[in-house]
């Protein structure tokens, strides 16, 4: 058994391609348009909001005599009016380590706008435990005790039950294998580490920051969204300029008057 923390790792996001947006910006009669976005995503999301109105330049529309200049503003004005679809366009990639199997139930309930891969327990046999503790756990000695005896001992089931059906035996076929590492899981418990892979769209993506680092949720699901939020503010900011930050209880608290655009 060893003690571990939640980690997040940030492993992709959107790219544009220069070619066919160049390409595209000359058919609009656009050709010269250019942004100061800070990313491709927000990039993206820029030039699909101004197809919507035809506004890369004063005349395109000959309803728009003015449009709005800068990639902060034209985002942020989306966000106040709620044109949140446009944000759907863009998606960021994380990868979530040595989580609980408590924060992935609770993750998996955000099914809109993103994408979800597990690491499987049916195939990743368990021979050392990971553990993470809540804070109202590791700052009571006897109830540390108890969660650290309890995993060693769910530990040793699982070492006794691969020597029992001798699977580290090469001649053991691995279809056999994960039918019995499939039901030793059983006797893992919820609080192990593991890994999970979650894709989102920014418009999912804010909603999620914004309903798990509130001071209610869970403390573990809490701590993984505000990295995340600090990743989206500092690679993102134009998109997440308007959240503002509280500390409750030793966690940041990610807060927006443009709630659910």
């Amino acid at each position: 058994m060893y003690k571990t923390k939640p980690k997040v790792f940030l492993v992709g996001e959107t790219k544009i391609i220069d070619e066919g947006l160049n390409d595209f910006l000359a058919h609009v009669g656009a050709p010269n348009w250019k942004t100061d976005a800070l990313s491709d995503s927000e990039e993206l999301i820029e030039v699909m909001g101004r197809l919507c109105y035809r506004s890369f330049e004063a005349g395109l529309n000959p309803n728009v005599t003015k449009v709005r200049q800068g990639s902060y503003d034209y985002l942020q004005n989306i966000i106040r009016v709620r044109h949140g679809s446009v944000l759907e366009h863009a998606v960021v990639n994380f990868i979530f380590a040595d989580i609980s199997r408590v924060f992935t139930h609770e993750l998996v309930r955000h099914r809109a706008g993103t994408a979800i891969s597990q690491e499987s327990l049916r195939f990743v046999r368990l021979d050392d435990l990971g553990q993470w503790l809540p804070t109202v756990i590791r700052e009571d000695e006897k109830a540390t005790q108890i969660f650290v005896k309890t995993f060693e001992q769910l530990e040793a089931l699982q070492l006794q039950l691969a020597e029992h059906f001798k699977l580290d035996d090469k001649s053991v076929p691995f279809a056999q294998k994960k039918t019995i590492t499939s039901a030793m899981r059983r006797l893992a418990p919820l609080g192990l580490a593991t890994s999970i892979g979650w894709s989102a769209n920014m418009r999912a993506l804010r909603h999620v920051i914004e309903m798990r680092t509130e001071p209610t949720a869970e403390e573990e699901i809490r701590l993984v969204f505000g990295q995340v939020a600090e990743i989206c503010q500092e690679r993102y900011s134009n998109l997440f300029a308007d959240f503002e930050i509280e500390i409750v209880a030793g966690l940041p608290w990610y807060k927006t008057t443009n709630r659910k655009i």
